[in-house]
C-alpha cells in the first residue's frame, strides 16, 4: 500500500462491535431498536413542547432544541452502520468519513453549547429570580441557538480541513462503528502532529470552557439553595435542577469515559463500547429523563399521546 493521498481510491472499513456473523442480526435489531427509540422520544418532546403553551419557557425551548440535536447527532452514525449491516458490507467513502467527522463534531459541539445554556438558564431562576424574564429574554435565547451552531460548525470544518490535508493508505481499518476523529488521524501516514495539538487545543476551549461554566452554574445554585429558609422552596429548586445535572452527567461522563478508556486501554472492543456509550445512549435516555422527573412535561405527554390518533 501506498501512502500517497489518493482519496479518490482512499475506502475506511468500519469494523463495527463485532466480526461474528451470527451477532449481525442482533446487533441491527439492537441499534434500530435504540435509533427509534431516540427519534420518537425526542420528537416526542418536541410535539409536547410545541403543543403546550406552558412550556414555552426559556427552559423548555432549550430543551426542544437539544432534543433535536439528539436526533441529528444520532442520524449522523447510526444509519450507516445499519445500512452496512443489512449490505454485509463495512466500507465508507472518503468523502463520506470526513463527512461523519464533521457532523458528529458539529452535534456535539451544539449539545455541548445547549447544555450550558441550560445551567445559565437554572442559575438565572435559583439565584436571580426577580430578573429573570428581563435576563432570559427571548432575544438573548434565540441568539444562544445560532452562535453555538455557527461555533460548532466551525469547528467540524476546521478539523475536516486539517484531515483533508492528511495522506492515507487505501483500504483503512477504523476499529469502531462510526469515522471518530481521533482513530480517523491515527490511520493516517503522514505527520498528525498538528491535527493532535488542534484537537487538544480546540476541545480543551470549546468543550472545557462550557463545562466550567455548568460547574460554575451549580456551584453557585448550590449555594443560594443552601441560604434558602424553607425546606420547600429548597426542595422545589433542587427538582428543577435534577433532570439537567442527570443529562449532565450523562453526556460528559460517557464523553470522559471515551477518552480514557482510549488513553489507558489498548482494547478496541472497550474503546467502541466507550463511543456507544457516548454517541448513542444518552441522546435515547435524554427523553426518560426529562419526561420521568419533570412534571409539566410528564403530564403534557400524558396528554398528547391520550389525544393523538397516532399514539
Amino acid at each position: 500500500m501506498t501512502s500517497e493521498n489518493q482519496t479518490g481510491a482512499v475506502k475506511f472499513l468500519l469494523l463495527g462491535l463485532s466480526d461474528d456473523p451470527e451477532l449481525q442480526p442482533i446487533i441491527f435489531g439492537l441499534f434500530l431498536s435504540m435509533y427509534l427509540v431516540t427519534v420518537l422520544g425526542n420528537l416526542l418532546i418536541i410535539l409536547a413542547i410545541c403543543s403546550n403553551s406552558h412550556l414555552r419557557t426559556p427552559m423548555y425551548f432549550f430543551l426542544s432544541n437539544l432534543s433535536f440535536t439528539d436526533i441529528c447527532f444520532s442520524t449522523s452514525t447510526v444509519p450507516k452502520m445499519l445500512v452496512n449491516i443489512q449490505r454485509q458490507s463495512k466500507t465508507i467513502s472518503y468523502a463520506g468519513c470526513l463527512t461523519q467527522v464533521c457532523f458528529v463534531l458539529v452535534f456535539a459541539g451544539v449539545e455541548n453549547y445547549l447544555l450550558a445554556a441550560m445551567a445559565y438558564d437554572r442559575y438565572v431562576a435559583i439565584c436571580h429570580p426577580l430578573r429573570y424574564s428581563v435576563i432570559m429574554n427571548p432575544r438573548l435565547c434565540i441568539l444562544m441557538i445560532p452562535s453555538s451552531l455557527t461555533i460548532s460548525i466551525v469547528d467540524g470544518l476546521l478539523h475536516s480541513l486539517m484531515v483533508l490535508g492528511l495522506s492515507f493508505c487505501t483500504e483503512l481499518e477504523v476499529p469502531h462503528f462510526f469515522c471518530e476523529l481521533d482513530q480517523v488521524i491515527k490511520l493516517a501516514c503522514s505527520n498528525t502532529l498538528l491535527n493532535n495539538i488542534l484537537v487538544f487545543v480546540v476541545t480543551s476551549m470549546l468543550g472545557g470552557v462550557p463545562l466550567l461554566g455548568i460547574i460554575y452554574a451549580y456551584i453557585k445554585i448550590v449555594s443560594s439553595i443552601l441560604r434558602m429558609s424553607s425546606s420547600g422552596r429548597k426542595h422545589k429548586a433542587f427538582s428543577t435542577c435534577g433532570s439537567h445535572l442527570s443529562v449532565v452527567f450523562l453526556f460528559y461522563g460517557t464523553a470522559f469515559g471515551v477518552y480514557i478508556s482510549s488513553a489507558f486501554t489498548d482494547s478496541t472492543r472497550k474503546t467502541v463500547i466507550a463511543s456507544l456509550m457516548y454517541t448513542v445512549v444518552p441522546q435515547m435516555l435524554n427523553p426518560f429523563i426529562y419526561s420521568l422527573r419533570n412534571r409539566d412535561m410528564k403530564e403534557t405527554l400524558q396528554k398528547l399521546i391520550r389525544t393523538s390518533p397516532f399514539l
